[in-house]
C-alpha cells in the first residue's frame, strides 16, 4: 500500500499499521480498557442524519470560520498529541507546517518532542499549547512563561488526566517514552527497518518542554501510564484552573469537558472555549462520546463560550454534523497522526486535503454556502 492509495482516514491507519512497529502503532491506535468509548467517538456521528437542500446556488462557498479569535480556513482543528517523533522523525514540525499550509489551528502537547520555541519559530499560523498540570509548580510556570514569550495564541488546560486510563495495549507491549526494544517486540522493530533506522540515527528522543525539571520521558524511559500517575497533580480543581487562566492572561481553553455543568463552570471562570473531549477514549472507558454530549452542552452554554467537538472525527461530514449541532469547530488527533506515521508531512497534507475536499463537497451537497448556514434544523436523529 502506498500513500497514493490513501483516500480516507482509515486508509492512512492501514498504512501506518504496516509501517510502524506494533508497540508504536498500538500507542496511537489504542485506548482504555475495552476501547468501547473510542469506538463510540466515531460511531456517534452515525446516530444523526444530514438533511440537504437543493438548488441553492453553491458555485462559491466559504468554508472559513473564526476560532478563538483567529481565522481558520476550515472549521477543523488539529488537536495536541504527545510523542510525535515516536511516530515519524519530523514529529510536530511536520504537523505545524502542514497546518500552516492549510490555514488551520494546531496544538502541541506538554509532552511534545519539539520545543515550544522551535514550533513558534516555525509557523505564524494559530497555535495552541496543551498544558498538563504537574506536581512540579515550577515546571507549570515555566511552560506558561515560555508560551507567553513565544507568542502562542491560546492555552488549553487538559482536565481529564488526573490519573491515567488503563491502556491495555500499551501494558502488553511495554511501550515507553522514549521507545525501547523489548524481547516480545524485537521482531516487529526488526521488520520495520525504515522506522527503526530513523529512530536510531535521528537526534536523541527527548521531551524538551520538560527540560530542567524532570528526566522522565527524556533521559529516563517511562510508560505514559506511570508518568500520568506519578507526575501529574491529582489535586487540580476549579480554583487551579482559574489560577492558570489568570497566570496565562490570554485566550484560555479547557480540554476534556464532558458535562453541561462543567461547561457552565468554565464560563464562570472566564474560559474562552471548551473542548468536549474524552481524550480519544484513552481515559474513562464507558463514557459518552463528545458528539453525543454536544447538544446538551450547546443548549446549556452555547453563545457564551466557544465549543469545540474533539474526538472521533474521520470524515468531513462529521465536521458538518458538529457545526450543525452547534459547535464552533471540530477537532481530532488520530485523523492526522495516522497520516504522520504513514508518510510524515506529505501524509498529513494529503489527509488534510482529503478532509478539505469532503467538507467542501459536503457543504455543496447540503446546499449551504457558508458554515453559519449549518444549523440544527438540518439534522435528524435516527
Amino acid at each position: 500500500m502506498r500513500l497514493s492509495d490513501c483516500h480516507n482516514i482509515d486508509d492512512f491507519r492501514k498504512l501506518a499499521k504496516a509501517r510502524l512497529p506494533w508497540p508504536v502503532f498500538d500507542y496511537i491506535d489504542g485506548a482504555a480498557d475495552d476501547e468501547l468509548t473510542k469506538a463510540r467517538n466515531t460511531s456517534a456521528f452515525d446516530n444523526v442524519d444530514l438533511v440537504p437542500d437543493v438548488l441553492a446556488g453553491v458555485g462559491k462557498i466559504d468554508t472559513s470560520c473564526t476560532i478563538m479569535g483567529r481565522k481558520s480556513a476550515l472549521p477543523l482543528m488539529l488537536s495536541p498529541t504527545a510523542l510525535q517523533r515516536a511516530f515519524h522523525r519530523d514529529g510536530e514540525r511536520a504537523v505545524a507546517l502542514a497546518a500552516e499550509k492549510f490555514g488551520l489551528w494546531f496544538g502541541i502537547s506538554s509532552l511534545a518532542t519539539h520545543s515550544i520555541e522551535e514550533i513558534a519559530g516555525l509557523t505564524s499560523g494559530p497555535k495552541l499549547f496543551q498544558l498538563y498540570v504537574h506536581k512540579d509548580k515550577g515546571l507549570n510556570a515555566s511552560m506558561i512563561e515560555r508560551c507567553q514569550e513565544s507568542g502562542f495564541d491560546a492555552l488549553a488546560l487538559t482536565v481529564d488526566t488526573i490519573v491515567s486510563g488503563k491502556r491495555e495495549r500499551c501494558l502488553r507491549s511495554v511501550f515507553t517514552t522514549p521507545p525501547r526494544f523489548s524481547a516480545s517486540s524485537l521482531w516487529s522493530y526488526a521488520t520495520r527497518p525504515y522506522w527503526t533506522l530513523n529512530y536510531i540515527f535521528s537526534p536523541k528522543f527527548r521531551l524538551p518542554n520538560l527540560d530542567g525539571h524532570v528526566q522522565e520521558g527524556t533521559g529516563k524511559a517511562v510508560s505514559i501510564q506511570d508518568y500520568f500517575n506519578t507526575m501529574l497533580d491529582t489535586n487540580m480543581d476549579w480554583d487551579t484552573a482559574a489560577r492558570i487562566r489568570q497566570d496565562w492572561g490570554g485566550t484560555f481553553c479547557l480540554k476534556g469537558v464532558m458535562s453541561a455543568a462543567d461547561g457552565r463552570r468554565a464560563v464562570e471562570i472566564g474560559a474562552d472555549a471548551i473542548m468536549i473531549s474524552n481524550h480519544g477514549g484513552r481515559q474513562l472507558d464507558g463514557s459518552r462520546a463528545p458528539f453525543d454530549q454536544l447538544q446538551e452542552i450547546v443548549d446549556a452554554v452555547g453563545g457564551e463560550i466557544e465549543i469545540i467537538c474533539d474526538g472521533g472525527v474521520r470524515r468531513g461530514t462529521h465536521v458538518l454534523k458538529s457545526l450543525a449541532m452547534g459547535a464552533t469547530a471540530a477537532s481530532g488527533g488520530r485523523l492526522y497522526l495516522y497520516a504522520l506515521a504513514a508518510a510524515g508531512q506529505e501524509g498529513v497534507e494529503r489527509a488534510l486535503a482529503i478532509l478539505q475536499d469532503e467538507i467542501e463537497r459536503g457543504m455543496r451537497l447540503m446546499g449551504v454556502t457558508n458554515v453559519q448556514e449549518l444549523t440544527r434544523d438540518r439534522l435528524r436523529w435516527r
